[in-house]
């Protein structure tokens, strides 16, 4: 296969140009040029990369392509991908993305640690934040920015980050790109906390569910990413706060739009009931040791939210948010707006959630829809977030 180009670049999914390493239409050492290339081209007005890693990818490339010659059918065979800055080639994630016929290019950005009282949720570059490429005014999200700007962009079709709180499906939402937050343990927790869980960004879909399938490994269930028929069509629970968040109305009504017309009543059924979580903020807080809190309280407000989670699915297979309560905000920070209200619930009772693009408000801003499952029920998130892109 000849150089490709930009355009056309940006446009292949990690499927397909897998499909090309294995069939022989192309090379792992060509994709890896052209993601490469992109990024020397486009990253100076996105800001994703900390690092490129260009000799290494290289070398990478070539024994992808070896194996691939020899006869191994690698399921992400070429695919270039970023990788979180911190999380590093040596990572659970990334050593079994790389076994998947993944090449590593670079590493991206994460946020930087401040004194300030605003949570920081942009990456950090020596050449300055990690802009959104949808809107250079608007924060990527955090702390998977960089990977998420990355394959936002075009640069890459997928990327590693880690969600702690919601940060993987906080810049998914807010580049308009998939993310998944894996069943808690499907990989060992990067925080003694046992909530700070990796997982996959990527353009599309049947991306995330190939990233995932990588991810998860052997010991991750039969269900993990494989296409296991799920029960059509899925109970939905709906909820714009979650009894919590203060969710701002066009986001709300522009998420629960996107529900009403992505998935017919055959994909979804869905409703709405009055669900009022526990608020996880002091429980979070204490278990991250962000704030001290007696043992016995921080206990009692893990159970609680169990038992509330745990209640919802005896009634439904999926619950249905916003990803965030607000759009992205800008890079002077998001004030005293919590863009985690609606995530970080399903860090602490470990169940798996997906964000998925969502469209824009009549503003313009970019929102992102998140499912959350049952524990183990990727494969339910995965087939939903397919029969979306479908209709997007």
């Amino acid at each position: 296969m000849a150089d490709i180009a930009p355009a056309r670049w940006a446009e292949l999914s990690a499927c397909e140009i897998a499909s090309l390493v294995r069939e022989g239409r192309g090379t792992a050492q060509t994709m890896t040029e052209a993601a490469l290339r992109a990024i020397a081209e486009r990253d100076a007005g996105v800001r994703a990369f900390t690092e490129v890693w260009a000799d290494t990818a290289r070398a990478h490339a070539a024994e992808v392509q070896a194996r691939v010659e020899a006869g191994e059918r690698l399921p992400l065979a070429g695919v270039p991908i970023g990788i979180k800055a911190g999380e590093g080639t040596g990572s659970v994630q990334s050593q079994r993305m790389i076994e998947a016929g993944c090449v590593p290019v670079g590493a991206t950005s994460v946020p930087v640690v401040s004194n300030a009282a605003d949570w920081q949720t942009w990456g950090h570059t020596d050449r300055g934040p990690t802009l959104n490429p949808l809107n250079p005014a608007w924060s990527p999200g955090g702390s998977s920015a960089g990977s998420a700007a990355a394959v936002a962009s075009g640069m890459v079709p997928l990327a590693t980050g880690s969600d702690g709180a919601g940060s993987v499906r906080i810049p998914a939402a807010w580049c308009a790109v998939y993310g998944l937050k894996p069943t808690n343990g499907t990989v060992p927790a990067r925080d003694a906390a046992g909530l700070n869980i990796a997982g996959p960004l990527a353009r599309g879909a049947q991306d995330l569910r190939a990233a995932f399938k990588a991810l998860a490994g052997a010991g991750a269930g039969a269900d993990a990413g494989t296409g296991t028929p799920v029960r059509r069509p899925l109970r939905a629970a709906w909820s714009a706060t979650l009894g919590i968040a203060d969710t701002d109305p066009e986001v709300a009504a522009r998420v629960r739009s996107f529900v009403g017309t992505a998935f017919g009543a055959d994909r979804l059924l869905v409703d709405e009931p009055d669900i009022r979580l526990p608020d996880p903020a002091p429980c979070w807080m204490a278990l991250r040791g962000h704030r001290a809190a007696p043992a016995e309280q921080v206990e009692a407000v893990r159970r609680e939210l169990h038992t509330a989670v745990d209640a919802l699915f005896g009634a439904y297979d999926v619950l249905a948010t916003p990803t965030t309560p607000h759009p992205p905000h800008g890079h002077s920070g998001p004030g005293n707006r919590m863009s985690v209200a609606l995530t970080w619930a399903f860090n602490i009772t470990g169940h798996p959630a997906v964000s998925l693009p969502a469209g824009r408000t009549p503003a313009g801003d970019v929102v992102g829809l998140q499912f959350i499952a049952r524990h183990g029920r990727e494969a339910d998130l995965l087939t939903l977030a397919e029969t979306s892109g479908r209709c997007r």
